[in-house]
């Protein structure tokens, strides 16, 4: 929404980065729900629902600044100015970001640009889209006859590629988690299988992780982009790799379950 630049203030404030974890509100720390509940202006993503948004005080100011494919409203580089700006005029300001904000969310960036402008700053973790995902779908990422590993990338796509280390991706007794890889997901699926990973490696997209609206698809690697289309599934979503998805047979418990 429209945002006017404030005026600089004698005692500036300070940015609270914070976590809003994989969707549902009720998987926020403590300490993010105090901080929101506090926050004279909260800059937020796409990502982070209603649900957590009203957690905030009636007379907040909300500036959103999400992402997705081709559009950017806020490019990155603007919000890390915005952040400095909120902070000079003496704003408690909290940064509100899906999941964690060190995992994909370029939280680095954004406390660098307030670190080199002597700003005071805070990172309060939440639970990243990985590990909300597999429990809301029944999938221990790791597991003593399974996986002994676990790796997360980003498929993000950049110029119409996809960009990973295959061979290390397929590598025996691990779990690999792919952020951000669902508009990728032909690409992926017929790299990891040119590398060596079996045709049939139990794979899974996770849909609205942890909301209502959750849904998950599972298949082998070679076979999950077709399932996945055939699906309708839509971003945000999740892919998760490996035998331990092999297992969500018999361990989900929240997809068709009552409401909690």
């Amino acid at each position: 929404m429209p945002h006017h630049t404030p005026a600089p203030s004698p005692t500036p404030g300070k940015v609270h980065l914070v976590g809003a974890g994989p969707g549902a509100a009720d998987l926020l720390t403590l300490r993010a729900a105090r901080l929101i509940g506090a926050a004279d202006v909260i800059v937020y993503d796409k990502l982070v629902g209603p649900d957590i948004l009203a957690l905030a005080r009636k007379d907040a100011e909300f500036i959103y600044a999400g992402k997705q494919a081709g559009n950017h409203t806020l490019p990155q580089p603007d919000i890390n100015r915005l952040l400095v700006t909120l902070a000079l005029a003496g704003k408690n300001v909290v940064r509100l970001k899906g999941g964690d904000p060190f995992v994909f969310a370029r939280g680095g960036e954004e406390i660098a640009e307030l670190a080199g402008a002597g700003i005071a700053f805070e990172v309060v973790p939440g639970i990243t889209a990985a590990t909300g995902a597999a429990a809301f779908a029944g999938i221990p990422l790791t597991h003593r006859e399974h996986a002994q590993a676990l790796v997360f990338v980003t498929g993000h796509v950049k110029d119409g590629t996809c960009s990973l280390d295959w061979p290390a991706l397929v590598r025996p007794g691990q779990t690999v988690v792919i952020y951000m890889g669902l508009g990728a997901l032909p690409s992926i699926s017929r790299h990891l299988v040119e590398a060596g990973m079996a045709p049939d490696m139990p794979a899974a997209c996770v849909q609205d992780a942890t909301l209502p609206s959750q849904v998950t698809i599972t298949g082998g690697i070679a076979e999950l982009p077709d399932k996945v289309i055939a699906a309708g599934i839509t971003s945000p979503a999740l892919l998760i790799i490996g035998s331990v998805v092999s297992l969500r047979d018999a361990l989900q418990w929240f997809e068709g379950a009552a409401p909690h």
